[in-house]
């Protein structure tokens, strides 16, 4: 974006804001305003500028160059037909149909490198003008292997393992596990909704599932896709309340405190109020095409 130097200073530093550093050999990532107003005095666009009215010109055009977020661009080929089919799961339909009251929709998935972290001191609790204090320091325990289940209609954890090793064995368990309970080991059809990752790779787990129970389907997430998973939400709520800060003595210790915060999530749990839909999915995708 080059703007030519007969325009106001404003607007040329807008256009350096929208630049890449490099394009002026600067040997930074990203511009600061103080970074701006150094190309700004330097080139004699101004002789000098307030960072104040810098930022007024910047708020004009909201730009904000010191900022950024990570993206990743869909490279499955068949990302819209796969996430299409879950979130039609999502919202109660199968293939066009609406599901039956004897049919139930399950989100699982594993988080396979739980540290188990014991501090050198013991965690300090919050006081009157002090924040809570927790050491430094840590011994490693080990890790935990936690692979668990969600019914997506009530958002409750319905099956859980901790395993040693995160593999196709144990999470064959699971799915045992689970469909060996009430309502699932007798519903007319349960449909696991799972990610691509080794333990239920697309190759191999829609067969597996079917020789466990011949009531369920497996519908895959699309490569990449784990903020389509339902049981992603709960996993990072159960990191960020039961398990953030990191202070726990023993692999026994985090998962006791990991069944406890089940027990607990269970007395209150509701459905997510899932906004994104099939629509917007095919809205999403229609935009990236277009660039």
């Amino acid at each position: 974006m080059v703007v030519p130097r007969s325009f106001p200073p404003g607007q040329q530093a807008q256009a350096i804001a929208c630049e890449w550093p490099k394009q002026r050999d600067q040997p930074l990532s990203r511009y600061s305003l103080a970074d701006i107003q150094g190309v700004l005095e330097q080139e004699s666009i101004v002789e000098r500028i307030s960072r104040s009215t810098l930022c007024r010109w910047l708020q004009q055009a909201a730009l904000k160059p010191w900022k950024y977020r990570s993206w990743l661009f869909p490279r499955d080929p068949d990302f819209e037909s796969k996430a299409g089919r879950v979130l039609d799961l999502y919202q109660g339909q199968w293939e066009g149909s609406p599901l039956g009251e004897d049919d139930y929709v399950l989100n699982a998935d594993e988080k396979s490198q739980l540290q188990v972290l014991r501090r050198g001191h013991e965690t300090r609790p919050t006081q009157a003008g002090h924040r809570a204090q927790v050491e430094f320091e840590y011994e490693r325990e080990g890790t935990v292997v936690y692979q668990a289940a969600l019914e997506v209609q009530t958002e409750k954890i319905v099956g859980q393992q901790f395993p040693a090793s995160n593999c196709k064995a144990s999470f064959d368990d699971l799915v045992a596990e689970v469909m060996a309970k009430k309502p699932y080991c007798s519903a007319n059809r349960v449909f696991w909704i799972v990610d691509n990752g080794p333990a239920h790779h697309p190759a191999t787990f829609a067969k597996r599932l079917q020789q466990l129970a011949p009531q369920t389907q497996a519908a895959h997430l699309p490569t990449h896709a784990s903020w389509l998973a339902q049981i992603e939400l709960y996993f990072s709520i159960l990191e960020r309340k039961a398990l953030t800060p990191r202070d726990v003595d023993s692999k026994e210790q985090m998962k006791e405190r990991i069944r406890g915060f089940q027990t607990r999530y269970a007395q209150t749990a509701k459905p997510f109020h899932w906004k994104f839909s099939r629509q917007g999915l095919e809205k999403r995708c229609q935009a990236l095409e277009k660039g």
